[in-house]
């Protein structure tokens, strides 16, 4: 017989699941706890299956009878309506949740987790603001590639090709990790070759011969503008050719002068492992005087306008222009270019223990581990041999 409302408000809980029946496998069911709820049973391939309508009376008996109306027809059809249902939550759930924002930022925070810089994840949150605003809140699975296009477009049309491109590289990371993830199906990026304006690469200026490079170290030993310690991390630049973040930002506890050891940690690396430099006695010399103007600092390069920050690399490029050097002529991250350049031209030094010195990755990880143990003592020969022709150039100064 079928329920009316009279008769559901009347019912009250037991100790024990009450149903009540209206009729064509709708029922409801009274908890212990006085929650009412509706369902509806119902056979589907000689399998008796069950829908959750939701709770009375939020769901009034006449929503509950529409809905058994619209599962009976989906049946009539030979469509299950649990599988619809559980079809229609999975599309709200990509509508709300597995959007492009919100899998990007998963992707990020994952990246944090594992360890990435802090630089790196702050570029990656930059791409993002990039792109919100007009695929952020479109659900992944249903991003098309003309969409994408229209948000890498936006930044070429203001001259920024090589954003452009990085650009696309990142939204394509966050496709291929929602394709991982099982929330994605195709990179619509990957349509996109060939659509955006190349860009011809500029490597960084730096001076590749001797003359050049001697005419620099005079003029670098012989700068008396900035503070010490950009005096003294322009030599340095010179003598160990590092990544100039590695230099700028190193702390007195990551040199041992009596060992004449530098060794940088994994987080300031590029590689992501810790990189020990030999240091030759020119550079335990210049280290050693900076000791006495940034020794109650940690930072070995401390800066003398920002208090508890180092040095910035833009200081240290303006203090080549200072000497007339252009940004096209030579910059800090170009003394690597130099050292490379020299060394190898020299002939004296195996190509393998150059790359090591300038911590560049091999192919493999048994490649970098040869790197790494066996090159020791070429490179502390090849850091003295350096830094003895750097002292002939610079003699005098």
């Amino acid at each position: 017989m079928p329920l009316n409302d009279i008769q559901i408000r009347k019912l009250r809980p037991t100790d024990k699941t009450q149903k009540k029946s209206d009729g064509e496998g709708l029922f409801i069911e009274v908890k212990p706890s006085g929650s009412k709820l509706w369902r509806m049973a119902y056979r589907f391939e000689g399998r008796q299956k069950l829908l959750s309508f939701g709770s009375y009376p939020v769901v009034s008996l006449a929503t509950a009878r529409q809905k058994r109306l619209e599962a009976k027809a989906l049946l009539a059809q030979g469509i299950d309506p649990s599988a619809q249902k559980q079809e229609a939550k999975a599309e709200h759930k990509a509508q709300t949740e597995n959007t492009f924002a919100n899998i990007a930022r998963e992707l990020i925070d994952k990246k944090r987790r594992e360890g990435k810089r802090e630089t790196t994840l702050k570029k990656q949150r930059w791409y993002l603001s990039l792109a919100e605003p007009d695929i952020g809140e479109r659900a992944v699975a249903e991003i098309k590639s003309a969409e994408v296009l229209t948000v890498l477009r936006k930044v070429e049309s203001k001259g920024n090709y090589e954003s452009a491109r990085k650009l696309r590289g990142f939204i394509g990371e966050v496709f291929r990790y929602a394709i991982a993830t099982t929330r994605a199906e195709y990179d619509p990026t990957y349509a996109l070759q060939g659509a955006l304006t190349a860009v011809s690469v500029k490597h960084m200026a730096a001076v590749t011969n001797w003359d050049d490079f001697g005419k620099l170290l005079k003029a670098i030993w012989a700068y008396d503008g900035g503070a010490p310690s950009t005096r003294a991390a322009l030599k340095l630049m010179a003598l160990l050719y590092p990544r100039p973040g590695e230099l700028r930002l190193a702390r007195w506890s990551e040199f041992d002068l009596n060992n004449a050891v530098w060794e940088i940690p994994e987080e300031r690396s590029k590689m992501r492992r810790p990189h020990k430099k030999p240091l030759s006695d020119m550079a335990v010399k210049i280290l050693k005087e900076l000791h006495y103007w940034s020794g109650d600092s940690e930072l070995a390069f401390k800066s003398d306008i920002s208090r508890g920050k180092a040095i910035s690399e833009n200081t240290l490029n303006q203090a080549l222009r200072r000497m007339g050097y252009s940004q096209d002529e030579m910059t800090s991250h170009g003394f690597r270019a130099t050292a490379s350049t020299l060394l190898n031209e020299s002939g004296k030094w195996n190509a393998d223990a150059i790359e090591a010195e300038l911590a560049h990755v091999g192919a493999d990880q048994i490649r970098r581990a040869y790197h790494r143990a066996n090159y020791w003592d070429e490179r502390v020969t090849m850091a003295d041999w350096w830094a003895e022709e750097i002292g002939k150039c610079t003699r005098g100064c």
